[in-house]
């Protein structure tokens, strides 16, 4: 067995340092059974030393020229070779036990993909309120969160990847085709939730509740339009960081 570990990064210099170094470390759960692995980190048109750094850390460096989430994961999974693929986030920091339940999904042979619940690191109660929201919604309905997404790779390449149309929520949209997936192969969707994937709460430091309250209502009296616009989701792409 083998598996792929996926990092997206656009000017991570400052934080995929240490991701790389948490992944790693947690890679060790695949190695106590014997698996191989991979850290493939693609960078996403960056203008600092992301590249460098991820080299620096042990991980193959793939180059996206479009800055765009889905593309930039496609990409890594393009250059992948494992049978699973392991798509983290470039600001999120999984451990060793939650990837000792990957692997035990793995090995069940019932399990086509999963995601895992997450905690935001620092200390904003309301927005860890928010995701303990989004961690029920996603139990509920095996609604995958971007920073840990588990798949087969066969599956994957079946279903095309994430989508290039959206900038945002492209999640969401492989979970529902997943889903989908899942049920023509009799296989299915996991929610992991004992050892939470802690993720960066940096978007409340580097942009004010007005913008994400404006980019939410935008959002949803328009139908979801602004999730195929890059300007729209700016505070994915417009490079503001640490």
């Amino acid at each position: 067995m083998k598996v792929s570990l996926i990092i997206p990064a656009f000017n991570e210099e400052r934080l995929i340092g240490e991701t790389l170094r948490h992944v790693n470390a947690a890679c060790g759960a695949f190695t106590a059974l014997g698996w191989g692995s991979e850290l493939i980190v693609c960078d996403n048109n960056s203008t600092d030393r992301t590249a460098e750094t991820a080299r620096a850390g042990g991980a193959a460096v793939v180059f996206e020229p479009i800055n765009q989430i889905g593309r930039a994961r496609n990409s890594g999974a393009a250059a992948a070779t494992g049978d699973w693929l392991v798509f983290i986030d470039a600001d999120s920091n999984p451990n060793a036990r939650l990837f000792g339940e990957v692997a035990q999904c793995i090995q069940s042979g019932t399990c086509l993909a999963g995601g895992s619940t997450v905690k935001l690191d620092g200390d904003y109660p309301l927005a860890s309120w928010i995701a303990r929201l989004w961690n029920a919604i996603s139990r509920a309905g095996c609604l995958l969160a971007g920073s840990f997404i588990f798949c087969e790779a066969a599956a994957f390449r079946a279903i095309g990847g994430f989508s290039r149309e959206l900038f945002a929520a492209e999640e969401i949209d492989l979970s529902r085709r997943l889903k989908l997936r899942a049920r023509e192969t009799g296989k299915r969707i996991v929610m992991l939730h004992r050892h939470p994937s802690v993720t960066s709460a940096r978007k409340l430091r580097l942009y004010t509740m007005g913008e994400h309250l404006r980019f939410l209502a935008r959002t949803v009296f328009g139908g979801g339009k602004t999730l195929a616009s890059r300007e729209a989701c700016h505070t994915w792409y417009d490079g503001r960081r640490l």
